[in-house]
Formats: C-alpha cells, sequence, structure tokens
C-alpha cells in the first residue's frame, strides 16, 4: 500500500520522546510500518524513511527563536 504524501506530517518532540523511534509511541500500529529509529541533524529534525512524517526537536526549535 502507498503512503499518500497528504498524511505527511510534522510533530513537535520533547527529550522525552528520545531516542526517537517512528510510529511514534501513542499512535496505533495495525496499519503502520516497522519501527525505526530516527536520527536528529544539527538542527533537530528527523525524517522517517517509510512514512515521510517529519520530526523537530522541540528545544532546537525555542533555541532558533530565541536567538537574537
Amino acid at each position: 500500500m502507498a503512503t499518500d504524501s497528504s498524511t505527511k506530517t510534522t510533530r513537535t518532540i520533547g527529550q522525552a520522546d528520545l531516542p526517537l523511534s517512528c510510529p511514534m509511541p501513542d499512535e496505533a500500529l495495525w496499519n503502520q510500518h516497522p519501527r525505526v529509529y530516527i536520527p536528529l541533524d544539527k538542527q533537530g529534525r528527523g525524517a522517517c524513511p517509510y512514512c515521510g512524517n517529519q520530526f523537530q526537536l522541540k528545544s532546537a526549535v525555542d533555541s532558533i527563536d530565541g536567538e537574537s
């Protein structure tokens, strides 16, 4: 079954969600792909290679927004 690009989402995650995996523990697993661990880049972003969901680490967002 192909994944429709309209189902991709961006989720803001916190330190408690690390190590990051997709699907997230709060998602129903019956219709999901195998669990994979997602590495984050220096800006705190990562993407799932299966479904394309985007993830952003909250502390990284806060530090970018707080820069002067």
